[in-house]
């Protein structure tokens, strides 16, 4: 316990920051990024990302452009669980994505 202008306050305790620990593990973002490719046009890559991903139209386009002149573009950020699939579904369609 420490006092601090005659008032005591007790430490944080050791169980509290442990949960805290396994929160900030379980709350970890993954990226999915779509790479540019020379195979693809844009009005199919943004058709697979408003489908996929649940793009608008303007996201879509948004992400396509920086992945044509960038090479690369995050175009969906969360867990896991929820990202894999969307990547698989990038992939059977023939676009180059990554979880990172």
């Amino acid at each position: 316990m420490k006092i601090y202008n005659n008032k005591s306050y007790d430490q944080p305790k050791r169980q509290y920051e442990e949960e805290v620990l396994v929160l900030e593990e379980e709350d970890e973002v993954y990226k999915l990024v779509l790479h540019n490719d020379d195979v693809n046009t844009f009005d199919f890559v943004i058709m697979c990302l408003i489908e996929i991903c649940e793009h608008t139209l303007e996201q879509a386009e948004q992400c396509t452009i920086l992945v044509h002149y960038k090479g690369k573009c995050t175009v969906k950020t969360g867990a896991l669980e929820k990202l894999k699939p969307m990547n698989q579904a990038l992939l059977d369609r023939g676009l180059s994505s990554e979880i990172v």
